[in-house]
């Protein structure tokens, strides 16, 4: 048979995933400018944001004068309080709609920023501690609103067929400003020679271009639609979702605190509890590129490592594998995916745990070893991240896919609340600063004066094992967290 008889049976000729994935775009020319209006502002919010988390624990300590543990319980607040923010500020953003939120959380951001560049000119005092923290506080739900802004701006001008277009393309440019963020660092502090707090003079830039775009571009806050679809989602959306909070309330008045505890113990919204504490450890990895990296970098490289082009890696690895692999890997099973994709961001951590060789250069190993794992780690990533939300829908039931959906960060909050605590005495333990004029970590590393157990890379083997043993434990039950599932294979669509 010819190739050309073959096309003609077949429905023509197959195009190649990658090329389908960004013909699959095209569909984005219905939007209106509202859509790309927020994936500027997307992306320019990334870039600020971004370089400003990267680089936090390392300004709360050389600039503002926190011990490591002090900056650990100040991250703590600062991260909790953000994700406490994330379950109520997505009302905030419905009640004002996206336009004037924006301009709220960017004038609250710009207030934020300003109060923390004054701080780093302060002298050392309780007036300086408490603009810092007063600053982090108020930056906290402005970050918050900030997400909820995207998640509804990204369905409300995207048509049903276009959203998943939206969507795909919000997450490249979010990482594009990721990556553009960690460059951020370095142009600032080596090429510039200006203190890293200055993350913020950029950031305060930034936000008034923000509401420069949302002045200019932003007028239409109205649903989107396509043809057919507005009568169509209305009957699909009525009394769909009524939250977690909601939904656990009611289940109380219908069934009594007692029954409803057991029917939740027997539902897959427990399946869904335990396989996220087992995962823990694996997203909080990417938490600790902002908590524990950026420290462990400059003490065992040096004061010129180059952790914005570290933290940079990632997101453009991310990036390139966005449109390589991604539309490959919806052909497989979401749960073996997902485990298969936590395992390799598990393992990823064992190249921070090996020690260098006798006589190797500290600062280049670290280097040569720090990419090895951040290349495995964005492997798994791109694989297990987006398996997560498709299995946590695929066992919701209908109409419950919100309330799976909030759950699931329940777990996170606490995980990541004990991280960012503990964390500080990690690096206070295993990679001290050493005062002035003392070698550091990597060069008494180099010099054989400190043993493995008194080493940095405890603090890897640490934080390894917790992930590894989580995801192991979560292949062992196998069979009971994919009984209810609704599809074991995953959609195009939700990928």
């Amino acid at each position: 048979m010819t190739k050309e008889k073959h096309d003609e049976l077949s429905g023509g000729p197959k195009e190649s995933l990658v090329v389908k994935y960004f013909k699959d775009f095209a569909v984005l020319k219905e939007t209106r400018r509202e859509y790309w209006g927020i994936q500027i502002i997307n992306m320019l919010d990334c870039l600020a944001y971004f370089a400003l988390l990267n680089i936090i624990v390392v300004m709360l300590s050389d600039d503002y004068g926190y011990s490591d543990k002090e900056a650990g319980y100040v991250f703590t607040v600062f991260t909790s309080l953000t994700t406490i923010c994330l379950v109520f500020f997505g009302l905030v953003t419905d009640k004002l709609g996206v336009k004037n939120a924006t301009y709220l959380a960017m004038v609250g951001y710009t207030v934020a920023r300003a109060d923390l560049l004054i701080a780093a000119y302060m002298e050392p005092g309780m007036l300086r501690h408490v603009m810092v923290v007063g600053g982090l506080i108020l930056m906290a739900p402005c970050m918050a609103m900030v997400q909820t802004i995207f998640q509804t701006a990204n369905r409300r001008f995207t048509t049903k067929k276009s959203r998943g277009a939206g969507f795909n393309l919000w997450y490249l440019f979010m990482n594009i400003g990721a990556a553009g963020g960690g460059f951020i660092i370095d142009i600032l502090y080596k090429d510039l020679g200006l203190p890293r707090f200055h993350v913020l003079s950029f950031a305060l830039v930034l936000g008034v271009l923000c509401m420069a775009v949302n002045f200019l571009m932003i007028k239409n806050t109205g649903q989107l639609y396509g043809p057919g679809e507005e009568e169509e989602e209305e009957a699909e959306g009525k009394g769909k979702e009524i939250g977690l909070i909601g939904a656990a309330m009611a289940a109380i008045r219908e069934h009594g605190l007692d029954q409803a505890a057991k029917r939740f113990f027997r539902s897959p919204l427990w399946k869904l509890t335990v396989l996220i504490f087992l995962l823990l450890g694996v997203r909080c990895v990417f938490l600790n590129l902002s908590l524990v990296a950026p420290k462990f970098w400059l003490r065992m490289i040096g004061d010129d490592a180059s952790i914005g082009a570290l933290q940079a890696f990632n997101p453009i690895l991310v990036i390139i594998g966005l449109i390589l692999f991604i539309p490959l890997l919806h052909r497989f099973k979401i749960y073996n995916m997902l485990i298969f994709g936590a395992l390799i961001t598990a393992l990823s951590m064992i190249f921070l745990v090996i020690p260098p060789a006798q006589g190797w250069d500290v600062a280049q190993f670290t280097y040569i070893m720090t990419i090895c794992f951040l290349l495995v780690l964005t492997i798994g990533e791109l694989i297990w991240s987006p398996r997560l939300q498709e299995y946590t829908a695929s066992i919701a039931p209908k109409g419950q896919e919100g309330t799976y959906l909030g759950l699931s960060m329940v777990p996170y909050f606490l995980g990541k609340t004990i991280l960012a605590g503990v964390s500080g005495h990690m690096i206070a333990r295993w990679c001290p600063e050493y005062p002035e004029g003392e070698p550091t970590v990597g060069e008494r590393i180099a010099a054989g004066e400190v043993g493995y157990w008194d080493s940095p890379y405890v603090i890897w083997l640490i934080l390894g094992a917790w992930a590894l043993v989580g995801v192991l434990a979560a292949i062992y039950f196998k069979g009971w967290f994919t009984k209810d599932m609704a599809d074991s294979k995953s959609e195009t669509a939700a990928a």
